[in-house]
């Protein structure tokens, strides 16, 4: 009886047993399946970082639809490691961003893939609720408002309704270390300190520290991987007022300091208190070039504005010094006296609005004799009049890109082949007649195919603002 009672409880306990080691089971399948799901291989029987290589190797137009797959698939190509290995494999790819200004006001980022011809529009920037004062309203109103920097110049002279009607204009763009930066811009007439960031991996936009003071039509330049904001102009109780300022943000410690102001030697030379008073200084632009960031600028009475040249800074000796006399004097100006370029392969060039009206010509600095010089005369520029940004300056793919609307409203990106444009040196001795004759003969042939439209959209009434270019 013993031993049947012991082979009752033991079937008894092992009945139990086999019950318990089932749920258990049972309840750690569900657990390894739901892991599994969200720790599945990227592709079946692969490695994952087998997986990573591949995926990097892949057009990054493809990654739009890739993140479409699974949840392992958008980790996957939303991560760091990803966009590291590209780097490291030499497969980035360079991205044109171009903001344009829609109806009433609303702004809009697209991108174009250059090599597929490829255009996609960007998530907007977010509504933003702002605080104490010069935190209110939305962001994505904060560029390319219908008011010029013309507005500005009439609020120094005591005219400032059109910025007490405007909410958020004059911010600045940048880009580096892989992201778009939004910057400052006004609020109800009140410089903004705030920085947006556009992450292109993530695909979406963050806040990041703001900068130490608002600023409006700031100029901005990158240089060493950080992100340079010089001048713009500020509102206080006197009205508004030019800054001379200037501050580097680091994106790996999300960090601004400050470096040197601006001296504006010229400004300081005014011969009479009167002028001083009425003529404002402001920078009208900046580029890096040379290791260099060269910031042109402007003493503007509207609506006059005159050309004084411009400052240098140095990032070696963290110091400013006058730009060269010809750099500065023959730097072609847009609109308001707003100064556009780019540098493309370490040759700095601008764009130069002629008398024409569907035409422009292309310039490139030559350093070493100091001067501006003509490489391209029929540029074709669309005449538009009351456009804010008749046209943009870009360089990628190792060329250089003018941004711009054709007669039927497209936005048309042109790539210039222009090959060693400062490679020939002039000659010394005075050319015959017949060479001459043929220099121009073959410089206008030459000129029929340096553009290339490599792309086009259909923008309608949009106007352009700005446009960047990030590689990853």
């Amino acid at each position: 009886m013993g031993a049947t009672l012991s082979l009752n409880g033991s079937r008894t306990r092992t009945s139990e047993h086999s019950e318990v080691s089932l749920s258990e089971a049972c309840k750690r399948q569900r657990l390894s399946s739901s892991f599994c799901e969200e720790n599945e291989r990227l592709i079946p029987s692969l490695p994952d970082e087998i997986s990573l290589q591949i995926l990097a190797r892949l057009p990054r137009i493809c990654y739009l639809n890739m993140k479409l797959v699974s949840q392992a698939w958008k980790a996957g190509i939303t991560s760091a490691e990803l966009f590291n290995l590209r780097k490291e494999l030499g497969t980035t790819e360079e991205w044109l961003y171009i903001l344009a200004k829609v109806n009433d006001d609303n702004l809009l980022w697209y991108a174009l893939d250059p090599l597929s011809g490829k255009w996609q529009r960007l998530p907007p920037m977010p509504n933003v609720s702002f605080e104490d004062g010069y935190r209110k309203g939305r962001l994505w109103n904060m560029v390319g408002s219908s008011i010029k920097i013309a507005d500005i110049i009439r609020g120094w002279l005591g005219r400032k309704d059109a910025l007490d009607r405007m909410s958020f204009c004059g911010c600045a763009i940048g880009a580096v270390d892989g992201c778009l930066y939004v910057l400052g811009g006004f609020s109800r007439a009140s410089a903004m300190r705030c920085v947006w960031q556009y992450n292109p991996v993530l695909n979406a936009w963050s806040e990041v520290s703001p900068m130490s003071i608002g600023r409006a039509y700031c100029k901005t330049g990158i240089l060493n991987n950080k992100l340079y904001v010089v001048g713009g102009v500020s509102r206080g109780r006197g009205g508004l007022t030019p800054l001379q300022s200037a501050e580097v943000y680091d994106p790996c410690t999300g960090i601004w300091s400050q470096i040197p102001s601006m001296p504006f030697s010229k400004a300081q030379v005014l011969p009479t208190a009167f002028l001083a008073d009425l003529l404002k200084p402001i920078a009208t632009g900046m580029t890096s070039y040379m290791g260099r960031l060269f910031v042109p600028q402007s003493l503007y009475c509207w609506p006059f504005f005159v050309d004084v040249g411009g400052e240098v800074y140095d990032p070696e000796t963290n110091s400013w010094v006058d730009m060269p006399m010809g750099m500065g004097e023959g730097w072609p100006a847009r609109q308001a006296g707003t100064k556009l370029s780019v540098t493309v392969n370490g040759d700095l060039y601008a764009l130069d609005p002629s008398s024409s009206l569907d035409s422009a010509k292309i310039k490139v600095y030559d350093y070493q004799e100091d001067a501006w010089k003509v490489i391209a005369g029929e540029v074709p520029i669309h005449d538009f009049t009351d456009s804010e940004s008749p046209y943009l300056l870009a360089g990628f793919l190792g060329k250089l890109h003018v941004i711009t609307k054709d007669a039927n409203h497209n936005i048309s990106v042109m790539q210039a082949d222009i090959q060693n444009p400062l490679g020939s040196s002039p000659s010394t001795s005075p050319p015959c007649d017949d060479s001459s004759s043929e220099r121009s003969e073959s410089l206008a042939e030459l000129e029929k195919d340096v553009w290339n439209v490599i792309a086009t959209m259909s923008f309608g009434s949009a106007e352009l603002v700005s446009c960047q270019i990030l590689g990853i």
